[in-house]
């Protein structure tokens, strides 16, 4: 039986929010500093869809006292095994931003 599957944003960007907060030294998935200003920052989770693949930028906050190369390589490790393996989408690029270190 032939045919395609195809997977809403949505549901890509969820799947990614949980593959980065199970990454260690990982606190959550938003952007640092006041409040406020999540209301006309970009969102946390962004994924585009370009000819070669899956384009996704994250930002998320990290615990204290993690090497943050590290814990940025850990997310995007995360992320391309439940891009690539669990939802079989091709992924092009991951961009992860560190916006802050707390609890």
């Amino acid at each position: 039986m032939n045919g395609t599957v195809s997977v809403a944003h949505a549901v890509v960007a969820r799947m990614v929010r949980r593959a980065a907060v199970a990454a260690p030294g990982v606190v959550r998935v938003a952007r640092g500093g006041p409040a406020a200003l999540t209301l006309i920052a970009p969102p946390a989770v962004a994924v585009r869809e370009r000819t070669d693949g899956l384009h996704v930028r994250i930002t998320v906050v990290a615990r204290p006292g993690h090497d943050l190369r590290v814990v940025a390589r850990d997310v995007r490790d995360a992320i391309a095994v439940t891009v690539e393996r669990l939802l079989g989408l091709e992924l092009a690029e991951v961009t992860v931003v560190i916006d802050g270190v707390g609890e």
